[in-house]
């Protein structure tokens, strides 16, 4: 980087990302692609003179974070009003800061003293570029903000674009969409306080002709777990380019003399390996660079839920986990239930101890019970929600999200509490610590069952609006403190299913619960959808009940053997010959758990995943039929990433053969009406 000419290069392993001045003093992006041979191969700052009088030179331009001023007519990254009632903004290049593998792009106002900090930070193992704003008010004077994305990205200009994404619903998450991108502005965000079932804050960018192994990906995520929003721009001048930040929708925040405002980091990266590679180096970032706990493989668990609901008593879980033990489960979570007063989905939220009935010398008991099997112990909360039937709330009404003037929507039965405030906060921690202190718990299941409705705060210190960052700031704080008191504790981000999994709440939680929907074939495209950015590791799947009787236990299994296994069924109708099948895929589960969790993952056709061990040794193929209409039919597919002059053995086909020769081999594996298999692959050499 020569930072006296103002033009700055981040290298990763095998991309590189260029911006610099260019003579009219705009902050222009040059180049995001593959790493070139010398530094002085990258191409300098565009010049622009506007186009007539209709568009000033930042319609044009690919600016690097455009703010709302002049002549700006497309998304911009920074829109806000300053005191004296003026909303235009015009940033001027001030300074830049070169540390190792990051710059820092210090920006003015040419007339208020307002500072603007682009940051950028290289990730070269992961060919991942990371990058966050910091806005300063230096002057007397409060500023209000208005909009303040992470984040504008640029691909190369003057070629359509196809966007993927993750979209859905409750009980249909991640399903993936991939879209051209025409003229105009395609929006996806959440307005509900999560991340959200309905999109993801994860996407893709490539020219129409990259597969799931080759062609050009440009990806990315959003590491916040409140409301977002993507801007994905394809403007008049052939240029295209995607903004990604908090949502402005509803959203102001005053920055009163002498503070700052830092958004939540955009991670991007771009690879020409195709989907494949791009899902694996975000797999990789998020394992090694994201988890609390980093790279590490999850014990089989079993959910009592479906056996028992609220009926839960020391009897009752005592005895499934007696049988889950004798099936190999190493982790028994108690569910829903088991709190003061909690005997339906209308009482009890928000008083975090044990029933005095259902549990009259606490938990210990049956925890003691359940170490005695063999197996750890965890436990069912939902810490942002109150019953309005619950002592809690019948002490502070006034601790929900709410406006004075307006009945509570109620949500399953329950009310947000506000987490914006200290005193909801400080309760939280409280309860939980003394929870988790008290007892042997290993495993916390963090469950969030509604979204937002009257999103007031009356008694706010500053902007009312601020409600919608302070709440995911507060839930931060409250799940790092006891984070930091019980670092032995793995969490599970919940939110009736995939309702937050995202990078910033992954700094949290070790797993997340992708779906409410258990039913097997369902889980294979939610899965895969999944798979587009989030590991292995990290995704809970259970095998339950909801096909017992329509799909062999074998297939389910096999689906929910993808991620991270878990059993949800009512163990005490399953008979002795479904229990000793269930025995034997757990253990079969464990012997090859860390290859499906830790290793690299290959999307090798629809119904059809391999996951490879970092060493290349060993591997694992699953693969499904899921269509009447094709039962009988072998599922085709090509082995991916073998050492090509290692030898291997697949399970159940003939011969032992160099990795170049089953790589370049069409395998049949013949699957009958809603049949699945099970393929190991050892190396030799």
């Amino acid at each position: 980087m020569d930072t006296t000419e103002k033009y700055w290069v981040l290298q990763t392993a095998n991309s590189a990302y260029a911006f610099g001045l260019n003579q009219a003093g705009y902050l222009v992006h040059c180049y995001w692609g593959k790493k070139l041979p010398d530094l002085s191969h990258y191409p300098p700052p565009a010049e622009s003179l506007g186009w007539a009088s209709f568009n000033g030179p930042t319609q044009v331009l690919q600016e690097e974070y455009p703010a709302y001023g002049g002549m700006c007519y497309h998304e911009p990254c920074l829109k806000l009003t300053f005191a004296d009632g003026v909303r235009d903004v015009l940033l001027k290049f001030d300074s830049a800061r070169v540390l190792e593998n990051e710059v820092v792009i210090s920006l003015r106002d040419v007339y208020y003293p307002l500072r603007v900090e682009l940051h950028y930070r290289a990730h070269p193992d992961y060919d991942l570029i990371e990058r966050w704003t910091e806005v300063v008010n230096e002057g007397e004077d409060p500023i209000t903000l208005k909009r303040i994305f992470s984040a504008q990205w640029h691909v190369p200009a003057n070629q359509p674009y196809h966007l993927s994404h993750l979209t859905g619903r409750w009980n249909d998450e991640f399903q993936l969409v991939r879209e051209p991108l025409t003229a105009g502005t395609k929006i996806l965000e959440s307005r509900r306080i999560t991340s959200s079932h309905h999109h993801n804050p994860w996407f893709s960018l490539d020219a129409g002709q990259t597969t799931e192994t080759s062609g050009p990906v440009w990806f990315g995520a959003l590491a916040w777990s409140g409301n977002w929003k993507l801007a994905a721009e394809v403007t008049n001048f052939g240029t295209t380019r995607l903004s990604l930040g908090i949502n402005d929708w509803d959203f102001a925040w005053r920055l009163n003399s002498g503070e700052s405002f830092v958004t939540p980091s955009a991670f991007a990266g771009y690879t020409e390996g195709g989907y494949g590679a791009a899902s694996r180096n975000l797999h990789d970032f998020i394992r090694e660079q994201v988890l609390p706990h980093g790279p590490i493989s999850h014990k089989v668990l079993y959910n009592s839920w479906e056996a028992t609901f609220f009926n839960v008593d020391v009897e009752s879980q005592s005895r499934l986990a007696e049988i889950a033990a004798g099936l190999g489960v190493e982790l028994f979570v108690m569910d829903d239930g088991w709190f003061n007063g909690r005997n339906d989905d209308a009482t009890g939220l928000g008083d975090w101890w044990p029933d005095p009935i259902k549990f009259p010398q606490g938990l210990q008991p049956l925890i003691q019970q359940v170490n005695r099997l063999g197996m750890e112990f965890g436990l069912w909360v939902e810490p942002e929600m109150v019953n309005p039937d619950s002592d809690l709330y019948r002490a502070h009404p006034d601790w929900i999200l709410h406006f004075p003037t307006r009945k509570p929507t109620l949500g399953r039965n329950q009310c947000i509490l506000n987490m914006a405030r200290p005193v909801v906060q400080e309760y939280l921690i409280e309860k939980l610590d003394h929870l988790l202190t008290e007892n042997n718990i290993q495993f916390i299941k963090w469950d969030m069952n509604r979204n937002v409705s009257e999103p007031g705060w009356a008694d706010a210190p500053g902007e009312p609006r601020e409600v919608w960052v302070r709440y995911v700031q507060g839930l931060y704080r409250v799940w790092g403190e006891l984070r930091t008191r019980h670092p032995q504790v793995i969490w599970q981000s919940c939110s009736g299913g995939g309702g937050r999994a995202d990078l910033g709440i992954l700094r949290l939680a070790d797993q997340v619960w992708v779906s409410d929907n258990t039913h097997a074939r369902d889980r294979l495209a939610i899965q895969t959808g999944f798979s587009m950015a989030y590991p292995a590791n990290i995704m809970e799947a259970w095998v339950t009940d909801a096909d017992r009787g329509n799909l062999p236990l074998a297939f389910r299994f096999h689906v929910s053997m993808c991620g991270s296994l878990g059993v949800g069924g009512n163990l005490l109708e399953w008979s002795e010959e479904e229990r000793r099948e269930a025995a034997d895929w757990i253990a079969r589960y464990k012997k090859v758990r860390d290859v499906i969790q830790l290793g690299d993952l290959f999307r090798l056709a629809p119904g059809v995943i391999q996951y490879l061990s970092k060493d290349q040794k060993r591997g694992v193929v699953f693969a499904f039929q899921t269509s009447k209409d094709q039962s009988d039919a072998a599922a085709k597919i090509q082995l991916q990433g073998l050492h090509p002059d290692w030898t291997y053995e697949v399970e159940g086909l003939a011969g032992n053969h160099p990795g170049s020769f089953w790589m370049s081999r069409v395998l049949e594996l013949p699957l009958g009406e809603f049949e699945s298999t099970m393929r190991e692959i050892q190396a030799f050499h």
